[in-house]
């Protein structure tokens, strides 16, 4: 390895988690005003306001970004019993005091402004999991899996589910099951977790009217297209009328008035008709570009709870995007979920680029493994003393046998660990 990469460990993966969101951030800005300008105009409001609002989030997300960006991640491990406290605790606040918005309490108010726990509380499950997994060996059963991992991730589920936000329980799940594949939880194992969580999700869309609604309506949306399946069709409407290149960039029509939550939920279909197929295939190459700085960051990081973390934090972005396409194109039942750092949404947009601002932390070379304490025999009372690199003008000494047995006793232990 050259002096360059030894001084800039992951140089590649760092570009592309600052390039990507940054570039995804601004165009959702572009998206959010197009989308809410007109009807706000027609409404006799101000047509920018949106576009206002999402730019104040987005300087304070930003600036958190730098912060994360700047401060050893390793610190978040103390912070995380505290973390998921805090989110336990304004999840069942917004219950209480939530302002029902559609039918949903998901967002507690603070004048203007409105923040959503949910948020929140996948940052706190990401960071507390990383942390349990890097001092714990990875579940091999699903009784293991149930106790604590799955107790934790049970009781956000219910809570969540009550507001109600499904989509917000289907991120998380999978974020919780990136976190165990890279642990080394054994595939039968997720398997096995997977069905259960899929056989009790089919039970509670089930047994809940509103739910159950969505669940049918994604099946046929044209058999109820002006009622339960308006957003469905007006969705794919407005993906196909936009072509190969869009009507043009503010030119869409179904934004309007005829395309629900066109600035939150359904903003890729408002981009498929202004910018066509083109402007949905660049979304989608970024998101996957995102997906795989992430992951080869993961994979290439030494630091157990940062190779966690890294993983977790990746799929939680990638995962919800993908939750949110599919939703649009007509793959998946609507969820209600936005699209990270495109879809109006203070709370998404901060925690999103907070979270990559760790990302970056991990990148900058904190990830890389602690310098293992190496043991000391000319000591007389057996202690150790850490592993200490020769200046560059050391030449190397020529080691005994008992100096090869050390080594190679020191790196089993490590593949133990």
């Amino acid at each position: 390895m050259t002096s360059r990469a030894k001084k800039k460990p992951h140089s590649l993966e760092r570009q592309l988690l600052v390039l990507v969101p940054l570039a995804l951030t601004a165009f959702g800005l572009v998206m959010v005003y197009s989308a809410t300008s007109s009807s706000a105009a027609l409404g006799h409001g101000n047509p920018a306001g949106y576009l206002e609002r999402q730019s104040a989030y987005a300087v304070i997300g930003i600036a958190l970004m730098i912060c994360a960006a700047r401060t050893d991640f390793r610190k978040l491990r103390a912070l995380a019993p505290g973390l998921v406290l805090a989110a336990l605790a304004l999840c069942l606040a917004v219950l209480a005091i939530g302002e029902r918005i559609n039918g949903a309490r998901r967002w507690i108010g603070f004048g203007p402004a409105a923040f959503q726990p949910s948020e929140l509380a996948k940052l706190a499950i990401v960071v507390w999991c990383a942390a349990y997994l890097a001092r714990k060996p990875p579940p091999r059963s699903l009784k293991d899996l149930a106790r604590p991992v799955g107790l934790l991730v049970g009781l956000f589920a219910a809570l969540i589910l009550v507001e109600p936000d499904l989509g917000t329980v289907i991120t998380i799940v999978v974020m919780v099951g990136a976190m165990l594949l890279v642990a080394g939880t054994p595939l039968p194992t997720l398997a096995g977790a997977y069905g259960l969580v899929f056989a009790l999700a089919a039970i509670a869309s089930w047994a809940s009217p509103y739910r159950r609604a969505r669940l049918l309506v994604f099946l046929n949306p044209w058999k109820d297209p002006t009622n339960n399946g308006l957003q469905n069709v007006q969705a794919l409407i407005s993906l196909g009328s936009g072509g190969v290149f869009g009507r043009g960039l503010g030119e869409g029509v179904l934004k309007n008035r005829y395309l629900p939550e066109a600035h939150t939920d359904m903003i890729f279909a408002v981009i498929g008709e202004e910018l066509g197929l083109i402007g949905l295939s660049l979304v989608i190459v970024a998101y996957c570009t995102l997906a795989y700085a992430g992951l080869r960051l993961a994979i290439s990081c030494k630091d157990p709870f940062g190779k966690r973390l890294a993983a977790g934090i990746t799929a939680l972005i990638t995962g919800q995007a993908a939750i949110n396409l599919a939703a649009v194109v007509g793959l998946a039942p609507l969820t209600g979920i936005p699209l990270p750092f495109v879809s109006y949404g203070g709370s998404s947009l901060v925690i999103g680029l907070l979270s990559v601002g760790i990302l970056l932390n991990i990148a900058r070379g904190h990830g890389r493994a602690q310098a293992a304490p190496v043991s000391d025999r000319g000591r007389g009372h057996g202690g150790s003393r850490r592993a200490v690199a020769r200046g560059r003008g050391s030449a190397p000494r020529a080691r005994g046998g008992s100096d090869v047995r050390r080594v190679a006793g020191s790196r089993r232990g490590a593949a133990r660990s």
